[in-house]
């Protein structure tokens, strides 16, 4: 089953599946900055555009791009800042 996920009034939209390796999303996020909250372990990799992300445990922004993937603990915030329309995969175990 697919679940359709909506934030941040739709500027942050994703389809929710789980395949055989288990639980993942495909999204896409307008140009913006946000702040999201885990809940399980996730790690995130760019498929299109670029994200910048400051993890709790960092003082500076890192930037990602179509490629590259970073991890995030369960049960922490993080903040995303995206200067163009961007798409990710995240997978959470």
């Amino acid at each position: 089953m697919i679940h359709v996920n909506e934030y941040f009034e739709g500027t942050v939209k994703s389809l929710g599946y789980t395949s055989a390796e288990g639980k993942s999303t495909i999204g896409v996020m307008e140009k913006g900055e946000y702040e999201f909250g885990t809940s399980s372990h996730e790690t995130m990799t760019v498929i299109e555009g670029g994200l910048d992300v400051l993890l709790p445990a960092e003082d500076e922004w890192q930037t990602y791009t179509p490629g590259q993937s970073f991890e995030v603990e369960a049960n922490i915030k993080f903040k995303v800042k995206t200067h163009v329309q961007s798409s990710y995969l995240c997978k959470y175990r």
